[in-house]
């Protein structure tokens, strides 16, 4: 799955390739998902795409905004899969689930393994879809500072008993993040995932803090993790320190195995000594 690293490189790539390319034709695709949301039917997605000019792509969270100008926003939200542009004598993957061809002959081709939303809005109406409207600060804002980190701890402290990984991971507290970034996150701010938030302390929250902003900023300059794509199918050079490989073999920083675990609907990969309860 795409997280805020990936989209930020799409964003960015989409902005310097994609923008002032005119759309011939567009599609839905050819391969049935129900677990991809759309809320065009594919005619009425054809017709309104064709005849349209990308605008300068941007992202927030885990959802990536394409203008299609004029009126228009295509939303790609909570995806896996692959977004790629292919050179004008490239053919169309055998599956896909959206293509946009351009004028000039070239081509953007969306599939998703897993599940995810590519869907079509008129301008603004997208701020209104769920997930996006009352979306929080991401890790990649200017604003997302230390204080507003601890005012986010204390605010879900009040309402609920969270752990590091719940805050990490569930509700989109901090869009962007998913499981797997998460576990680079909480290695290197030394903190165990059940560890409840509640009891953190000034230094462990100014070090998980640190550790949000320099791990994305990290994969960020390095183009993404290393299982997934660019929009020019080039892998990401961010290799993550705590992941399957990881499991069994000693921590990188004091030796001891690193353990896994299944916690809050995914794997964890963690080091009993340096992330430590006690």
């Amino acid at each position: 799955m795409f997280e805020i690293p990936e989209y930020v490189t799409l964003a960015r790539q989409m902005a310097e390739s994609l923008s002032g390319k005119r759309i011939a034709e567009g599609t839905l695709g050819n391969s049935p998902h129900k677990f991809v949301w759309y809320n065009r039917e594919p005619a009425e997605f054809a017709a309104i795409v064709k005849g349209k000019t990308i605008g300068e792509a941007y992202c927030r969270g885990r959802w990536l905004f394409i203008p299609l100008q004029p009126g228009y926003v295509l939303v790609f939200g909570e995806c896996g899969g692959k977004i790629i542009l292919h050179e004008s004598e490239s053919q169309l993957p055998k599956k896909y689930h959206l293509s946009l061809h351009f004028e000039d002959g070239s081509f953007l081709s969306a599939t998703t393994q897993m599940w995810g939303a590519m869907e079509l809005y008129e301008k603004g109406d997208e701020l209104e879809r769920q997930y996006i409207k009352g979306m929080r600060t991401a890790p990649v804002d200017p604003e997302f500072s230390l204080e507003y980190l601890s005012a986010l701890i204390e605010e879900c402290t009040n309402k609920k008993s969270r752990s590091v990984k719940g805050l990490l991971t569930q509700d989109q507290l901090i869009p962007g993040l998913g499981n797997s970034i998460a576990q680079d996150i909480m290695f290197k701010a030394k903190l165990h995932p059940k560890q409840p938030i509640a009891n953190l302390s000034k230094a462990q929250i100014k070090n998980l803090h640190q550790a949000i902003v320099e791990t994305v900023a990290e994969v960020i300059r390095q183009g993404g993790r290393n299982d997934e794509t660019d929009l020019y199918g080039n892998k990401g050079k961010y290799k993550r320190i705590m992941d399957k490989d990881a499991a069994g073999r000693p921590c990188p920083e004091c030796g001891t195995k690193v353990l896994k675990m299944n916690y809050l609907g995914g794997a964890c990969y963690y080091c009993p000594k340096c992330q430590s309860m006690e």
